[in-house]
């Protein structure tokens, strides 16, 4: 039997070697980069968002991108706060402020999107350049001064193979709907600015009707302890203090007309017009009708609240930049490739000769940076807490300003009540003093004293009936102009529940 001997060529050895080793070396990277992805899975949020749900909001409740409506507070059946309200809608700076940020965040989600997209560019050069003796390029070329010109399209595409791209994607596009309910909130909050400097100025205006009818009232009866002292039924005594009433009654309408003017020009800034622009406005409180609130106000529509959708999105977008700088420890792949002209001498530019094109696939892999992306990822993931702690804070205040809004509009409703009955009855005292007197059983003074209780009563539905639309307006509000909304077809302009 004969025995045969395998035949190794020595090319064919030196191959194999190589590839060995190339594997070996590849194989090793691999497990290094493996090891780089390993170390930070322990770097995780400590914080988690709140179940919305145990405070009584809709945990499916959010709006959708371009859901944002015009703010909706009461206007009280007045044509004028509600031309206020738009007007102000649209000259205030603070507005226009947020609309430029909405627009700066959704051209940033844009352009992140372009991202994901194979860029294509075209390029054409020209230079004039001396080309040395001791390069590559021998004579006649070398040494001389030559144009060369290039004429070409090139292009990148990045392989969004762990999904960095698309979490940056989701991260815009989160801050961008962040921008809008932001913008959502901040029109809610200026349309209630206006309403209750609108009600304020009415109720100013009430109360300088009820002290100049005051001093009315102590001017009669000035006259009247005049007459009595002249006949000998008063003293000095009476007269002293009668005349000391006027003074006090005078400083309070000066004070009520300095804060008339401080409501009138709040109104003209929150409107964007110059001060003198609201020195017309005259409101009545009693021409205002307040809302009727259903029985049951839905405050589970918190969850659609501006500025709590505005957090939410937040959250939801830093959670989306952490999973980027995640995929910051994957290798990164992306292709590169050029087709044109490239020549030495533009007269040759175009010639089938200088054409050139090549792709270039590239794969970077990060091995080690001194903990750079590391840290990165654990300054994202603190700022991705921070957008949940907001989230949660926002929660939070949100609820309990909505049930001390609803427990102001229960009390004052019970205020109101027994005001109204104290009222009945001082009106009553009113007219049996006044018939007393017309028919001789009694004195005018002792009408005019009836007549302030009366006063000091009207008083006090005046203020009451300012705080309970206040209320009314801080409710909308902190219901993010939801409650106005979901009740637009019930809400009745008229009603005594406020």
């Amino acid at each position: 039997m004969y025995e045969t001997t395998a035949f190794t060529h020595p090319i064919q050895t030196r191959f194999e070697t190589t590839m060995t080793h190339h594997l070996r070396r590849l194989s090793a990277m691999t497990l290094l980069a493996l090891s780089a992805c390993a170390t930070q899975q322990d770097i995780q949020p400590k914080l988690k968002r709140l179940d919305v749900q145990q405070w009584g909001l809709d945990g499916q409740a959010v709006p959708a991108e371009g859901a944002a409506t015009e703010a909706l507070v009461p206007s009280f059946g007045d044509s004028t706060l509600r031309a206020l309200i738009e007007r102000a809608l649209i000259a205030q700076p603070s507005i226009q402020v947020v609309q430029a940020r909405l627009a700066k965040a959704q051209a940033q989600a844009v352009a992140t999107r372009g991202g994901e997209l194979p860029q294509i560019q075209a390029t054409a050069e020209v230079d004039r350049q001396h080309f040395t003796e001791n390069s590559i390029y021998p004579p006649p070329l070398g040494g001389t001064i030559r144009n060369t010109g290039t004429l070409q399209l090139e292009g990148s595409w990045e392989l969004d193979l762990f999904g960095r791209q698309r979490a940056l994607v989701d991260a815009a596009i989160g801050q961008s709907r962040a921008a809008q309910a932001d913008a959502q909130a901040a029109r809610v909050l200026l349309s209630s600015q206006v309403a209750r400097a609108y009600v304020q100025l009415a109720r100013l205006l009430a109360q300088k009707d009820v002290a100049q009818r005051t001093l009315a009232q102590r001017q009669e009866s000035l006259s009247l302890i005049k007459q009595r002292v002249t006949a000998g039924l008063d003293t000095v005594v009476e007269l002293r203090l009668s005349e000391g009433a006027l003074p006090d009654v005078r400083q309070q309408i000066e004070a009520l007309d300095e804060q008339i003017a401080w409501s009138r020009h709040a109104l003209a800034a929150l409107t964007g017009q110059p001060p003198s622009a609201t020195d017309s406005l005259t409101p009545s409180i009693q021409a205002l009708q307040p809302m009727t609130l259903p029985a049951t106000v839905p405050v589970d529509l918190l969850a659609r609240r501006a500025d709590i959708t505005a957090a939410r999105w937040r959250a939801e977008a830093s959670g989306h930049v952490v999973d980027a700088a995640r995929a910051l420890f994957y290798p990164n792949i992306d292709l590169r490739g050029y087709l044109g002209f490239n020549a030495i001498g533009l007269d040759r530019l175009l010639e089938s000769g200088s054409r050139q094109y090549g792709l270039m696939p590239a794969i970077h892999l990060p091995l080690f940076d001194g903990d750079r992306r590391r840290a990165n990822l654990q300054g994202n993931v603190a700022e991705q807490d921070a957008a949940v702690a907001s989230y949660n804070q926002a929660v939070i205040e949100a609820v309990h300003e909505v049930a001390d809004q609803l427990s102001s509009i229960d009390s004052l409703l019970r205020q109101r009540r027994e005001q109204h009955a104290a009222q009945t009855s001082a009106e009553a005292g009113y007219d049996a003093a006044l018939q007393r007197y017309r028919a001789g059983l009694g004195t005018y003074l002792t009408v005019l004293n009836a007549e302030t209780a009366v006063l000091n009563q009207r008083r006090l539905a005046v203020d009451l009936q300012a705080r309970a639309m206040d209320a009314q307006v801080s409710l909308v509000r902190a219901l993010g102009g939801q409650a106005a909304a979901q009740n637009n077809n019930t809400l009745s302009q008229s009603g005594d529940r406020s």
